[in-house]
């Protein structure tokens, strides 16, 4: 994924996640949207593990996803969390750890259409 995401002519400083979901810290190239760069690597991570592996057939990500931008300064600190997810969801579901991203940044929200 990083290198997908390098090739689209963004930066990916650190990939990482647990089961059921993945976090990213990236630099978005000025020549293409977040929308544009999250299907693409969605789209070019699932084709690759597909080919990879025929256990990996029915794999997908899920539709949606979550963003949030943050000051250079703070980069370390999300690399720092991102290095620590697995550590982190012993302790908190990623339901939960998203629904406090949500209220920390402000972001309105319905359950049903978040997780629906």
């Amino acid at each position: 994924m990083a290198q997908l995401i390098r090739y689209k002519g963004s930066e990916c400083y650190r990939i990482g996640g647990v089961e059921d979901h993945v976090h990213l810290a990236i630099r978005l190239s000025k020549t293409t949207t977040l929308s544009r760069m999250i299907s693409e690597a969605k789209t070019g991570t699932s084709k690759w593990l597909k080919n990879i592996s025929p256990a990996l057939s029915e794999f997908s990500w899920q539709e949606g996803y979550g963003a949030f931008s943050v000051s250079p300064k703070d980069l370390d600190a999300v690399i720092g969390y991102i290095d620590k997810q697995e550590e982190h969801h012993k302790k908190t579901t990623f339901q939960d750890e998203f629904r406090k991203f949500l209220i920390q940044y402000g972001v309105d929200y319905d359950e049903e259409y978040v997780w629906g």
